[in-house]
């Protein structure tokens, strides 16, 4: 029985260590975005960092200033839900970064694990289908392409159909590696630290994993503008958000991005572009009708830079 626990909890430390590592990383990057005067501090004149200093927090949030600071460190010390709650506050978190710490924290019980690529009901792609000429497919939340229908294939070729080796059918992965020439995201700015905080959201129910370790890894190598994103440690859930796209064939188009769920396959969702005015819904309906029109991007778009 010793021995099985043993095995047991060096199977299990690895997990726990990337997992303090990422809290403790998450914290420093909350710390530094929260200004004295935002909680009622003086800026003071001698600040090494951006933010808050940790006895500040500490004395905010009506804990330690060791233990606070252990906890930024990684260490292995226990936090209970009222004081998480209390640094939460602290930092000005809203609900989705509170999850994420309380998760981090290993307070909340996160989903089985996703499987690589799960079996989606074959009336989902009918349903799917029958959307069109509205663009819409099936991702999980590593924003992998599960199913699509041929409208989403019009507007997306360089997702759908990654031409190099290294191309994925991922829509993350095409916004943050075809280059600006062939990318059809043109509100960039706005959507991708956007894309970057809800990624986040979810990684924080599967650190240490193989294939989300992977993924992280492989993006940050690939695109230092992702990596760049990704160090800013910024949570947020998916909601409905406006995107702005190019079509070789027609230019400009313009979509409410719509998400919804899928119980029956965890860590799934469906989304739906819906044309935001008359003339977009026009010129998605003739991408639609003329697939010839939607070629794939040349061999350098999905390669990493």
């Amino acid at each position: 029985m010793t021995v099985l626990d043993d095995r047991t909890e060096t199977v299990a430390a690895p997990g726990r260590d990337r997992r303090r590592t990422e809290l403790a990383s998450f914290l420093k990057a909350c710390r530094s975005r929260v200004t004295p005067e935002a909680v009622g501090l003086p800026p003071g004149l001698r600040r090494r960092t951006p933010g808050l200093r940790r006895e500040e927090v500490a004395q905010l949030s009506g804990v330690g200033v060791t233990w606070y600071t252990w906890l930024e460190q990684g260490r292995p010390i226990n936090a209970s839900e009222q004081v998480l709650a209390a640094v939460a506050r602290t930092l000005r978190l809203d609900g989705a970064e509170r999850e994420h710490l309380f998760r981090l924290a290993g307070l909340t019980q996160g989903p089985a694990d996703e499987p690589g690529c799960p079996a989606l009901d074959p009336a989902i792609q009918l349903i799917l289908d029958q959307l069109s000429p509205l663009p819409a497919a099936i991702c999980n939340y590593r924003y992998d392409l599960l199913a699509h229908n041929a409208a989403y294939d019009a507007l997306f070729p360089g997702a759908t159909r990654p031409r190099t080796p290294n191309g994925r059918r991922n829509s993350m992965w095409c916004a943050f590696t075809v280059p600006e020439c062939c990318n059809p995201f043109l509100n960039r700015s706005e959507e991708l630290p956007r894309m970057v905080a809800v990624l986040r959201g979810a990684y924080g129910r599967h650190i240490g994993e193989p294939v989300w370790e992977a993924y992280i890894r492989e993006l940050s190598e690939a695109s230092p503008h992702f990596a760049e994103l990704w160090a800013r440690h910024e949570v947020g859930p998916p909601r409905q958000a406006l995107k702005v796209f190019r079509h070789a064939a027609v230019g400009e188009m313009r979509f409410q991005a719509s998400y919804l769920t899928i119980p029956a396959a965890p860590e799934t969702y469906l989304v739906v572009y819906t044309p935001e005015g008359p003339q977009d819904r026009e010129r998605m309906e003739y991408v639609a009708a003329h697939p010839e029109r939607s070629p794939v991007v040349r061999d350098h778009a999905c390669e990493a830079r």
